[in-house]
């Protein structure tokens, strides 16, 4: 049974934000203290992430446990149930779906609950998303090699240009430097 009426109920429901929550302010001033720069939002990709770092190629969803289902501290209100486990599963298969769309435009998609924010774990899920951050960002520059330019014989790298028949020969010095010959 809920404590308020229906009236009341709707007033402190719509006050709840969807945007600009303290888990997402903390995130976010860690990120730009840090140095990183990001966009906040953004509306024209699926799912409107919380935070698109495009530099990095990673988008980062901020859930909160009870509104997306978060099974480890997710609590299901006593009145209304059906209702509320409806709504949550609706919620979290929109956030599948985005989350899979993203994934095959080339994103990599992180995913923080409100959760792993508390105080108490709070400074280890911050270095995990800045590992995961910079993890993907050298990834993206380490050399793949292939088969079939690189065999197991001595080859020459694709792209270099070497020199037709003519030779290299050091200057010869006598442990100083030299005037070049006119």
């Amino acid at each position: 049974m809920d404590i308020w009426d229906k009236k009341k109920r709707s007033a402190v429901m719509a006050k709840i934000k969807s945007k600009d929550t303290k888990p997402e302010w903390i995130v976010r001033r860690y990120l730009f203290s840090r140095g990183y720069r990001y966009r906040k939002n953004v509306k024209g990709m699926p799912g409107t992430p919380d935070i698109v770092m495009r530099k990095y190629g990673i988008v980062i969803f901020i859930h909160g446990c009870f509104w997306h289902g978060h099974e480890a501290d997710g609590n299901m209100p006593r009145s209304n149930t059906e209702f509320w486990q409806k709504k949550i599963k609706r919620n979290q298969e929109r956030d599948a779906r985005n989350k899979e769309t993203l994934k095959r435009m080339g994103w990599r998609v992180m995913t923080i609950w409100e959760c792993q924010l508390k105080p108490a774990v709070r400074k280890r899920t911050l270095l995990e998303m800045e590992y995961f951050i910079n993890h993907t960002f050298l990834e993206r520059f380490k050399p793949r090699r292939s088969p079939a330019v690189y065999g197991t014989e001595e080859q020459e790298a694709p792209g270099m240009v070497a020199e037709g028949d003519a030779e290299y020969s050091a200057p010869k010095t006598s442990g100083g430097l030299e005037k070049p010959d006119k």
